[in-house]
């Protein structure tokens, strides 16, 4: 099966291009090397002989004359939601008309689609619902996860709103011409080859940050650190994505959310306790009590649908995914501090 695999220098990209090629696919990927650390990646394709076609995604002429695949896995976006407040030509024309290139392209060679998502199709105002108080002071309780049947109506970042209408634009190609696809709308993915950044890739920050001692801030909902995400490793979505490939032929057009869930996830506090012990080194955090407009104070998800139809679910836990990720940031430190 040939494979194309779009932001395949990312770091979504990178491990499944990596993952899948070890399992006997044939890859190629699409990146535009405009990222810190794609080069790094692209070195690691270069050492599998995965080949990258280096085009941005919203460039349809030099799409269309690609090689035909039997399948696109679209991991191309820019993911940093305070971005796409500042940068909406940007954020619309890579996450958005990027898809329809992709799926202009899928049309025409018949070929089938996997969509990596994001949870940040749910609403602002439904999670922060669930947390009344603009300062969260304790522990949170660990109740409501969000799935397939929770509303995705209402502001979502321009970031959410790109991805929930490639959503959607999938399923109006799939419907109009017969596309086969899966949507995958993914929480807070970690693990090795990611470039941590504050609004995108925290938990690989957070290491970071304490290999160096560097300086650190809990922003928003009074500074303290107490909001929660689930956090998935990466190689327990690659895991998912090639059952998903398998059985490509009896399961389709389905969109499934997929995260850490109730077996991996962490506030900013814990987090800080496990780069400690992992590290050895203690830093002093700063506090920003100021919230932005998009910031949520928790998210867990629900995998009961995924879980159904692959019988797949997260098999590594939050310490699993701090480990990995510092042992790779650790090992290769010479290197990598030029890229964060």
């Amino acid at each position: 099966m040939k494979v194309l695999i779009t932001g395949g220098c990312g770091f979504v990209g990178t491990n499944l291009a990596m993952f899948l090629h070890s399992k006997g696919l044939k890859i190629d990927c699409l990146d535009n090397l405009s990222r810190k650390g794609s080069i790094y990646n692209l070195n690691l394709l270069k050492g599998k002989r995965i080949k990258n076609f280096k085009v941005d995604i919203s460039n349809y002429n030099k799409i269309q004359k690609l090689p035909r695949y039997d399948l696109i896995i679209d991991c191309c976006a820019e993911a940093a939601v305070e971005i796409s407040k500042k940068d909406i030509d940007k954020v619309i024309n890579t996450n958005f008309l990027g898809t329809l290139n992709i799926l202009k392209k899928a049309k025409k060679d018949k070929s089938k689609i996997i969509f990596i998502s994001s949870s940040r199709v749910y609403p602002i105002r439904e999670i922060n619902n669930l947390i009344k108080k603009k300062i969260i002071k304790s522990k949170i309780k660990i109740s409501k996860t969000f799935g397939e049947k929770d509303t995705i109506m209402g502001p979502k970042t321009i970031y959410g709103l790109t991805k929930l209408s490639s959503e959607m634009l999938i399923e109006e190609f799939s419907y109009a011409f017969d596309l086969k696809f899966i949507i995958n709308r993914c929480g807070v993915i970690s693990g090795p080859l990611q470039f941590g950044k504050q609004d995108q890739g925290f938990v690989s920050l957070w290491i970071w940050g304490h290999i160096n001692k560097n300086k650190m801030k809990y922003i928003g909902y009074g500074g303290l650190g107490n909001q929660v995400r689930d956090v998935l490793h990466i190689y327990d979505l690659c895991d998912l994505v090639f059952l998903q490939i398998k059985r490509f032929g009896k399961i389709n057009n389905k969109i499934f959310t997929v995260g850490g869930s109730k077996k991996s996830y962490v506030s900013l506090v814990q987090l800080t306790k496990i780069c400690e012990k992992i590290t050895k080194n203690k830093i002093k955090f700063n506090k920003v009590k100021k919230t932005s407009i998009y910031d949520i104070p928790y998210f867990i998800t629900n995998n009961n649908l995924v879980t159904k139809n692959y019988g797949w679910k997260p098999k590594r836990n939050i310490l699993k995914v701090v480990m990995d990720t510092f042992l790779w940031l650790k090992n290769n430190k010479s290197i990598i501090k030029k890229y964060f």
